[in-house]
């Protein structure tokens, strides 16, 4: 059976993989010159299953308020004065309380947990490299009120079995000795043992080349112009490449395009609440590595994760809803660099940091969708909206997809994972149309 997988990031990579282990022939196409290259490309470099949760959690909307007028803020609103940035955001604001909460970062932390244990037997089958680490995650908080929050996040981890060490200030420095510094500015920690890093564009191109061993086929500065439609079925997609146009068939298709698969499905009918949350990240290098972080450390007052590969230290954080909007603002940069110098000292040159950003492909819930795109369209899979945490749940997401797909049980519950968790989600036009969707892949 050919499947034709729409997007070259590591969510639609390790789909193809997967998708290739079960016996498919596999086609992926994209836009850019080679895999990984836009919010795979520089993220903030964490595999952390037990810190998935959603942005929405209860007294967000206050934080929200105060953070607006904030140098150093981790959210920033730029209006782009459409209705999708407004309604997405009145979805956003009505998962912001604590069963909406609770049960998110439930399913979240759930594909997270299976996700991390498919990368280990990927890695340990593939002996891919990509500068990892499984030292931990050490989440540092500076206030009480951090401390206090604190209690309910390690209620949903021992829910979910996911073991986790809480710290005092000397206990933090023990497990990131370049913490020693700054120890009198922070009241404790909360340690995940069990996390993972890595640099996401490294494990997305090498996967690709083991995708390609098992037959998988790359389509590169490919340009998608529509979808061919006929009686309910996908049939082909039109795209453009140097030598003009052509007409990919297959005989599933799936939508992996992160930010951009909403425009694309509404050239189908369905409307999916996938936004582009921007977010930035410095990468680094080492300039003293016995001051540098060893794994990754998260400062809960910035959402700001320090993360350390092999000679460089990736700086990744703040959420910025400006719609596709790829400018580098340099209060972001001011920002990562004040969080890096202000933990780890001396640990790197900033004034040599790569400055970049990507945009996340958020739901309004935090949790991905994966699966059927529609009772009608029925060759038609989504596998989108990762947020933060493409890199982390990506092996899994892949996984899933892959026995969906082939008509097997996944080793998780995977209903509320779906778009039908979303009311009112459907196809609203006729299953005989040519829907047009330009210069997106």
């Amino acid at each position: 059976m050919r499947v034709l997988v729409l997007g070259s990031g590591v969510v639609g990579v390790t789909s193809a993989y997967y998708l290739a282990k079960k016996g498919f022939d596999v086609t992926v196409i994209d836009r850019q010159p080679a895999v990984g290259l836009e919010t795979s490309y520089a993220n903030a470099g964490q595999i952390s299953p037990g810190y998935s949760a959603p942005w929405a959690a209860p007294g967000v909307p206050m934080k929200a308020l105060k953070w607006i007028f904030q140098r150093h803020s981790p959210l920033a609103l730029k209006p782009d004065w459409s209705l999708w940035q407004l309604e997405w955001t009145l979805k956003l604001l009505q998962n912001c309380n604590a069963k909406s909460y609770d049960l998110n970062k439930e399913r979240m932390v759930r594909l997270a947990e299976y996700s991390r244990d498919c990368l280990s037997e990927l890695r340990a089958d593939a002996g891919i490299a990509y500068e990892a680490r499984t030292q931990g995650t050490l989440q540092v908080f500076r206030t009480q009120k951090q401390l206090d929050a604190e209690a309910k996040d390690i209620a949903v981890l021992s829910r979910m079995g996911v073991p986790f060490e809480h710290l005092d200030p000397a206990g933090c420095v023990a497990v990131e000795p370049g913490l020693a510094s700054v120890k009198d500015n922070l009241l404790g920690g909360l340690r995940l043992a069990h996390d993972e890093t890595g640099d996401c564009q490294i494990f997305t191109t090498n996967l690709a080349k083991e995708a390609q061993k098992l037959g998988v086929k790359f389509r590169q500065d490919v340009t998608i112009n529509c979808l061919l439609t006929h009686h309910g079925k996908l049939t082909g997609v039109e795209i453009s490449t140097q030598n003009g146009a052509e007409v990919l068939e297959a005989d599933q298709y799936v939508v992996a395009l992160g930010s951009y698969s909403r425009e694309l499905m509404q050239g189908l009918g369905l409307d999916i609440p996938v936004y582009p949350v921007k977010g930035y990240s410095l990468t680094v290098p080492i300039i003293n590595s016995d001051v540098a972080p060893i794994s990754t450390v998260m400062d809960e007052t910035y959402k700001v994760a320090i993360t350390r590969f092999d000679n460089r230290i990736r700086v990744g954080g703040m959420a910025e809803l400006a719609g596709f909007d790829l400018s580098l603002n340099p209060r972001r940069r001011e920002t990562l660099e004040m969080v890096l110098n202000g933990l780890f000292p001396n640990a790197g040159d900033t004034s040599q940091a790569l400055f970049w950003t990507g945009l996340r492909p958020m739901t309004p819930d935090g949790t991905p969708i994966i699966g059927k795109a529609s009772a009608i369209y029925n060759n038609v899979w989504l596998n989108t909206g990762h947020g933060t945490l493409g890199w982390t749940m990506a092996c899994g997401s892949g996984q899933v997809l892959a026995d969906l797909l082939a008509n097997h049980q996944p080793a998780i519950q995977t209903d509320d994972l779906s778009l039908g968790r979303y009311a009112g989600s459907r196809y609203n036009k006729s299953a005989d149309t040519t829907p047009a969707f330009n210069n997106r892949a």
